[in-house]
């Protein structure tokens, strides 16, 4: 929408041009996307909200619930998941190529976090940022150059959502959709812990999912690396022994696919896949999708039914580092853990007064 970036608040926006405006597209720190999105979906505006879809389980939940009851045209900024990378990947797992999915590692090196405390000191706000603004729903605090602002404040807590939340949902999608999973049952984090203030700099977080006709039992247990953590020498034996900077591995019964980020997946051994020619798929572009969807009343690829819960996977895990080593059992339904009612606050976080938004 033309000029957006001159409006103070985005609400003033929507009240004074709503008429104008088809569709939102939610690009800002994680804090705001929930906020941002409510408010848009609570005006009947299309919707296509950048990847992880908000910073909290409970706003994610509240996005997906509200994107259906209003029957808005909704995607997620997840690109990959239109590229023919992970379409094939999806296809080869759901083909049967490699049997039954027997175990997943997907992994980043990418360092979103933070092991060091809070500075205790306060910096001059550039004229060029309004700080409060850029606060938005999140508390108040002292301006600290760099530390928060233009990138640094995916690796805080009240920001962000680390590296993790960051490519998260680029790395599940693939395997999400491949193995048609639903809500984890139980997660436990195996890394560092995070601080207050601050993401754990180096992840390594353990789910487990209900089994599905893609997997090999009843349960799939889904391993995440981040940060300096590498994956075992016998998961990387199967793939001949090279980690990549991101991707997934599939491990099934008679095979293995390693999915690079970006990258066309690699089936192995490569002996017995010599030869493999992949399949014809339509192309399909993620934002053209969605303008073509918001045109057509169609659903997009990454509508918030698919993103919402695989969002709230990808948050489940971040969660998680805050308790290491907690076995932490997730009831879905009732947006709480079983077992532990200091993870099942963090479901939800407080907006600052005079920034609530109805829903949330």
């Amino acid at each position: 929408f033309p000029n957006v970036r001159l409006y103070k608040d985005w609400r003033e926006l929507l009240e004074k041009e709503g008429d104008k405006i088809d569709s939102v597209n939610v690009s800002t720190p994680d804090h705001m996307h929930g906020s941002i999105g409510m408010s848009a979906m609570a005006m009947g505006k299309h919707i296509y909200g950048q990847k992880p879809l908000a910073r909290t389980i409970h706003e994610t939940r509240a996005m997906t619930e509200l994107a259906r009851a209003k029957g808005v045209v909704s995607q997620m900024g997840i690109q990959i998941s239109s590229s023919f990378t992970e379409r094939f990947a999806v296809k080869m797992v759901q083909d049967g190529l490699i049997g039954k999915i027997k175990e997943v590692h997907t992994f980043s090196s990418k360092t979103w976090g933070e092991m060091k405390p809070i500075p205790k000191r306060e910096d001059p706000v550039p004229a060029t940022l309004d700080w409060d603004m850029w606060l938005g729903v999140a508390q108040k605090r002292p301006y600290l150059k760099g530390y928060y602002h233009p990138k640094n404040w995916r690796k805080r807590r009240d920001f962000g959502t680390g590296t993790l939340g960051d490519m998260g949902c680029h790395m599940f999608s693939g395997w999400h959709r491949a193995l048609a999973l639903t809500a984890p049952l139980s997660v436990i984090s195996r890394g560092p812990a995070a601080s207050i203030e601050n993401w754990a700099l180096n992840e390594l977080v353990e789910y487990i999912y209900p089994g599905t006709e893609y997997t090999a039992d009843k349960t799939v247990k889904v391993t995440w690396y981040d940060g300096a953590f590498t994956l075992p020498k016998d998961v990387l034996a199967m793939v001949d022994g090279k980690q990549p900077d991101q991707g997934s591995i599939y491990i099934g019964t008679e095979g293995a696919i390693l999915a690079q980020h970006c990258s066309t997946p690699l089936l192995f051994p490569r002996k017995k896949f010599k030869g493999f020619r992949y399949p014809k798929l339509k192309p399909r572009k993620h934002y053209t999708e969605f303008v073509n969807a918001c045109l057509h009343g169609k659903k997009a690829s990454a509508h918030f039914d698919y993103a919402g819960p695989l969002t709230e996977s990808v948050l489940l895990g971040t969660l998680a580092t805050c308790f290491p080593n907690q076995g932490l059992e997730w009831d879905a339904a009732g947006m709480k853990f079983k077992n532990s009612k200091e993870a099942t606050a963090l479901v939800k976080s407080t907006f600052r007064k005079g920034w609530e938004v109805k829903g949330l």
